[in-house]
C-alpha cells in the first residue's frame, strides 16, 4: 500500500506490524491511540491525564503526515470506566473546541494494560492534500 506513515511511543507497532498513523491520499486514520509515553511506559494518573496524552500523540501523528487537526472528520474515545466520560470530554473540547469532528465514546471490559483508563482513535479527511 501506497502512503505516508507515522510511528509513535507504543512498542506495539512493531510487534503487532501496525501503523500510528497511515495517510492514502485525502484519507487519513490513525490507529488506537493508548497513554504511552517516549520510554514505552504507561502514562500515569487519571483518565484527563491519560486522554490527554493519547490526543498528543495522535496528533503529532497527524502532523508526521502533513494532516491538521482541523481535518479530523472522526474520533472514537474509549474508556474502561464510564465515570471517566466526563474528564475524557472535556480534554476532547480543549483539542478539538469548536472544530467538533463526529464523535463517539464507548465503554469497553478493558483495554490492553490493565492500568489504561483511555484509548483514542481519529480519522480525518484533506482533499487538498491528494
Amino acid at each position: 500500500m501506497v502512503g505516508r506513515r507515522a510511528h509513535g511511543p507504543s512498542p506495539f507497532e512493531a510487534s503487532i506490524g501496525f501503523s500510528r498513523a497511515l495517510r492514502v491520499g485525502p484519507v487519513t486514520a490513525v490507529s488506537g491511540t493508548a497513554p504511552i509515553e517516549p520510554d514505552g511506559s504507561s502514562t500515569p494518573g487519571d483518565a484527563t491525564a491519560q486522554a490527554r496524552r493519547c490526543w498528543t500523540i495522535v496528533l503529532d501523528a497527524l502532523r508526521e503526515v502533513g494532516v491538521s487537526p482541523r481535518d479530523v472528520v472522526r474520533t472514537r474515545t474509549y474508556l474502561t470506566d464510564a465515570a471517566d466520560a466526563e474528564a475524557a470530554g472535556r480534554v476532547h473540547a480543549e483539542f478539538f473546541g469548536d472544530l467538533r469532528p463526529a464523535a463517539t465514546m464507548v465503554l469497553v471490559k478493558e483495554l490492553l494494560r490493565p492500568e489504561w483508563r483511555v484509548e483514542v482513535e481519529a480519522d480525518a479527511y484533506s482533499p487538498d492534500l491528494s
